[in-house]
């Protein structure tokens, strides 16, 4: 079957540029959303440049000009979007609905995949304010989509593992500590995560990106999410912990800060802040990535790619020795 070819957009950014390569080395003829208006920004400028190089197209393309993303997506079959949806960056979810009126126009365009990347959005209704923004605001992209009646995968790639495990958990850093840890709960053995040890589902993002390409032209997931839960990596953040104790052949200092203490100390923070902490206390208080079974409106990644070798938790977190 002759591979789709993919338009990327946010091709630039921490997900965006892993998904073109790995378009790239799937075989995919692939596209690159460039804006004319990025200025000085001599990193993005020579990383798309690094994409030509590489194989793929760069195209000229804006949120705010109807007809060139019309233009674009008309270049392709597939178009990925992985513009931030993340407030202490920039939260664009909502620009997409601008994508979803071209891809609507163009009338070629045989799978969307809209940013996503995260918690499951539709199940997340009693989500907290004010974390629930992102959530409602990918409801309103669904809906755009499904009521156009573009075909799309949505991907549920739950914790990017760079933001994870490097913090062992813990908001606010992206380095694992090699004294002490805060648990998020009481701290006993039995109840880590909130009052019942809960998990979370931690995954590589070069991995995201490659479980995404590879659904593309999958016809199983069509109209579908597609769930990555790499069994080797549902852990609780005790589990985490243990890994790096392993590694680093010593135990960590631990403390522990409850639900309410959490929620507590959130309320002081700023608004972008606010809504991080939100995500944080719904993944590790209440377990939200793993306690429900994917019914038939989805798809588990590991399972229809065994092919791909997944990085499990230990092997990511080697690199921080």
């Amino acid at each position: 079957m002759e591979k789709s070819k993919v338009l990327i957009i946010g091709g630039t950014g921490y997900l965006g540029k892993r998904l073109v390569k790995a378009s790239l080395a799937e075989g995919h003829e692939t596209y690159v959303l460039q804006r004319e208006d990025m200025g000085v920004d001599i990193q993005k400028v020579q990383m798309l440049l690094s994409f030509k190089e590489e194989g793929a197209h760069l195209v000229l393309g804006s949120f705010n000009d109807h007809r060139s993303l019309v233009e674009a997506v008309r270049l392709v079959d597939v178009v990925i979007c992985a513009i931030s949806g993340v407030h202490i960056r920039s939260h664009q979810i909502l620009l997409q609905l601008k994508l979803v009126d071209a891809i609507n126009e163009a009338g070629n365009v045989k799978r969307f995949l809209p940013s996503e990347f995260g918690t499951d959005p539709a199940k997340m209704e009693n989500a907290m304010e004010p974390g629930r923004v992102t959530f409602d605001d990918k409801m309103v992209v669904r809906k755009a989509i499904e009521d156009a009646g573009i075909p799309f995968t949505y991907v549920s790639a739950n914790c990017f593992a760079g933001y994870f495990l490097g913090g062992l958990c813990q908001p606010g850093s992206v380095l694992p500590s090699m004294d002490h840890v805060v648990l998020l709960g009481d701290g006993n053995q039995k109840a880590l995560l909130g009052d019942n040890n809960k998990k979370a589902i931690y995954v590589d993002e070069d991995d995201i990106a490659m479980y995404t390409i590879k659904t593309i032209d999958d016809p199983r997931t069509l109209n579908k999410t597609l769930y990555l839960r790499p069994p080797q990596n549902i852990l609780s953040q005790r589990e985490v912990v243990e890994v790096w104790e392993k590694l680093i052949g010593k135990q960590l200092r631990k403390s522990s800060i409850s639900k309410e203490e959490f929620l507590a100390t959130m309320k002081t923070q700023n608004y972008a802040e606010q809504v991080g902490l939100t995500h944080y206390y719904h993944v590790c208080y209440e377990g939200c990535l793993a306690n429900f079974e994917i019914g038939d409106e989805g798809e588990e990644a590991s399972q229809l790619y065994p092919e791909i070798h997944y990085t499990s938790v230990h092997e990511y977190m080697k690199r921080y020795l």
